[in-house]
């Protein structure tokens, strides 16, 4: 490998370094392919890519697969159904990875418009996981001929498949120099196949790190280049591993490479009414985003101190959610003090939300990179408080550092930070001790054996090892050990479905409860978040208000992941008049925007029904695909009870007011009851009532929803969705008759 230890700040590979570079290559195999320009968004063809054989073919996407799945994740689960079957876990041979934007994905008049989702079967749940990233290369796998990527096989040496559009070519390179970190591989594999300076914001780059050879919470990093700041960027799909499959395949990096991104490569309908759109949208965000959120000043980290306010954030392992030291960490503070001010922050162009924030510049002071300085992507709120307050830490600096590992490692921050917690408390708990640990004080705040820890994990050394299964599979090793009750670890160990959970708590929001423990995936925020309107502004109050928030909104997000779009532009900032509205929650005008955009690129006009439809075919695919591959039943949408209620007297006597006054006014004990009780005994019975509560919730949604007691879609619920298929069918027919037997 080339040295870069006495660099002060990285700034991609020397003349010299590209040539030894160059040089090593072994060109494995090529080939050619004819480019398909898109036609209203799609091109309608996927390129298939087998690592073991090193081969790769282009298939027509059939007229039907486009009709029921659209594109983007609807997409990436079609064709990873297809190429799996029951007994397929994360590192077979026949599990895939597969890519693929979506009809809006790409053009670049409006904002959020360049996500990539990515779906394979994951280490962490044994069952399809689906995750959306910014950054380049979906856009550019679309210019470059292709509405979906699937990856299959094994190599069995390092590669990387390079995805040349300006050749027409895929060729599959052996690279044997190269580093494994992200901050590092990125820009070497930009510099390589760049033309020449300004050509490197035509490459992206995919690729891992070096700990997702060992680690289940491994994600994918995927590059963009930033012109202003003259380096190599990164933005992240996190959840659930995927990172680790795709190093199980032997990748080290996927490239596409482009001529150059203009403003029509979609080939849309109608280009005036996309312009048009995006104009009233850009205007809305110079007019109103320092007002509402300053999402181009401080990004999606803006929510720490208001959602602190409301006991929200996830507090020493979702425990609290008050967050004491907060004003450490604000808006305020982040915004004049971390990250860098007056850059063009968008993951894609014409992003006007510039939500991608950077902290350029950024002294490393632990770890293989210790004295050099470098962009750190972030904070994102999820990572802010993931790796912050949830672990204890709330010094900025320490939390960046740690970002930056689990960055360049190809680390989820969600699932690090979640898991991190999970450990701290089995470490309080005496679970964990010194010795258990390899000699880590795991207590809360300790950012220093926090980042010693993560360095383990990327070098598959001492509890490094450990830290890498994740939260299921740690309390599985812990109760085998003898060192912890698994029924205990399973209250507090905060993952569902074997993921872990992102990081809003919800405790005092059954809605969001709900939102978590009712997804398909496992607990990530991005199907339905509840919690404002639910434990906030009280809009939906009763059962059938919550099922119904519980299918609409899932439905409505799962439209973005369709159509390779970012769900932040939707609602995060918003008409100066919405409030105004009949629904403001929904933003009106916004819904317009994206009927207009899909529109504009398809030349089909559709309803808020419509957009609807078009997702619950998915939606209800992918949950027969869990039960197909043997979750996806009502026992898997149980939820670890610290995301309900207290599990520890701590807990609740932190909160004790608000407790006995909630088992006075909502369980409905008398005062004199509640003061006679011990807190053993007021535990007991709001656990009681909050256990029943979630699961009234589960039968009113799973009506909504069309499924059975049990959690199934009925085949006249199918019919409906026009998902009636026989392979579906053969999958919910016999668990049908088992519920009426």
């Amino acid at each position: 490998m080339i040295n870069i230890c006495n660099v002060a700040r990285y700034q991609g590979p020397t003349e010299e370094e590209l040539k030894k570079l160059r040089d090593s290559h072994v060109l494995l195999s090529s080939f050619e392919y004819e480019r398909t320009p898109l036609f209203r968004g799609y091109t309608d063809k996927i390129l298939t890519i087998d690592v073991g054989t090193k081969e790769a073919s282009v298939a027509d996407i059939p007229a039907e697969v486009k009709e029921k799945f659209i594109g983007g994740r609807g997409y990436c689960l079609r064709y990873l159904w297809d190429a799996v079957n029951p007994e397929t876990r994360w590192d077979s041979p026949e599990n895939e990875i597969v890519m693929s934007s979506g009809p809006i994905g790409g053009i670049t008049q409006y904002a959020g418009t360049g996500k990539t989702l990515i779906a394979t079967i994951s280490p962490l749940t044994d069952i399809p996981i689906d995750s959306n990233v910014g950054g380049f290369f979906g856009p550019y796998l679309k210019f470059a001929g292709f509405d979906a990527l699937e990856i299959r096989g094994k190599s069995d040496q390092d590669i990387v498949v390079v995805i040349d559009a300006t050749r027409q070519t895929v060729t599959f390179e052996e690279a044997p120099l190269e580093h494994f970190d992200a901050h590092i591989l990125c820009e070497e594999l930009t510099a390589l196949y760049a033309d020449d300076e300004n050509d490197k914001k035509n490459i992206a780059v995919v690729t891992a790190g070096s700990a997702a050879e060992y680690s289940n919470i491994a994600m994918l990093n995927f590059s963009f280049y930033d012109v202003r700041r003259g380096t190599t960027r990164i933005k992240q799909a996190g959840r659930g591993g995927i990172g680790r499959v795709f190093r199980n395949k032997g990748i080290k990096a996927l490239v596409c490479k482009v001529d150059k991104v203009k403003g029509n490569l979609n080939n849309v309908y109608d280009i005036g009414i996309i312009n048009k759109t995006g104009l009233r949208f850009h205007r809305e965000m110079v007019q109103n985003d320092a007002k509402q959120n300053d999402m181009r000043g401080v990004g999606t980290s803006y929510s720490l101190r208001t959602l602190a306010d409301y006991d929200l954030v996830p507090t020493n392992n979702f425990k609290f959610g008050d967050a004491p030291g907060i004003d450490n960490m604000t808006a305020k503070v982040l915004k004049s003090d971390w990250l860098t001010q007056g850059a063009a922050d968008g993951c894609w162009y014409g992003c006007s939300m510039a939500c991608a924030k950077a902290s350029d510049h950024f002294l490393l002071e632990t770890g293989p990179y210790k004295g050099q300085r470098v962009c750190v992507d972030g904070l994102e709120y999820e990572s802010a408080s993931g790796l912050g307050p949830n672990c204890g830490i709330y010094n900025p600096r320490d939390i960046l550092e740690i970002n930056f590992y689990c960055d360049t490692y190809g680390i989820d921050t969600i699932s690090y930070g979640t898991m991190t917690a999970f450990l701290m408390e089995c470490y309080e708990r005496g679970i964990l001790n010194k010795e258990r640990t390899g000699g880590l004080d795991l207590t809360w705040g300790n950012a220093a054996d926090d980042l010693e820890m993560l360095h383990q994990m990327s070098r598959n050394e001492g509890f490094g090892k450990i830290a890498a299964l994740g939260i299921h599979k740690q309390k599985a090793y812990f109760a085998e050990m003898g060192w912890g009750d698994l029924s205990e670890m399973n209250d507090f160990g905060m993952e569902q479905k074997g993921l872990e959970y992102s990081e809003y708590s919800a405790k005092e929001s059954l809605a969001q409860q709900g939102g978590y423990g009712l997804t398909n995936k496992g607990p990530q925020h991005d199907e339905a978040w509840l919690i404002f309107m639910d434990q906030v502004n009280n809009q939906i109050p009763t059962f059938e208000d919550k099922a119904e928030a519980l299918f609409f909104y899932p439905m409505f997000r799962t439209w973005f992941g369709l159509m390779g779009l970012c769900k932040l532009p939707w609602n995060d900032i918003v008409p100066a008049d919405n409030a105004l509205t009949d629904d403001p929650k929904m933003v009106p005008e916004h819904v317009e925007n994206y009927k207009n955009l899909y529109y504009g690129v398809t030349g089909q006009r559709i309803t808020t029904d419509d957009m609807i439809l078009q997702s619950e075919r998915v939606y209800d695919f992918q949950r027969i695909f869990n039960i197909r591959m043997g979750k996806g039943l009502r026992a898997d949408d149980a939820i670890p009870y610290r995301a309900a209620g207290p599990v520890f007297e701590e807990e609740y006597l932190s909160r004790q007011e608000r407790y006995d006054r909630q088992l006075v006014e909502i369980v409905g004990l008398t005062e004199e009851e509640v003061q006679g009780m011990s807190v053993q005994e007021k535990m007991a019975a709001t656990r009681k009532y909050r256990e029943d509560q979630y699961q009234t919730l589960i039968d009113t949604v799973y009506r909504k929803r069309g499924w059975t007691r049990n959690g199934v879609p009925t085949v006249e619920h199918l019919r409906e969705l026009g998902m009636d298929l026989p392979e579906l069918l053969a999958v919910v027919e016999p668990l049908l008759a088992a519920e009426e037997a």
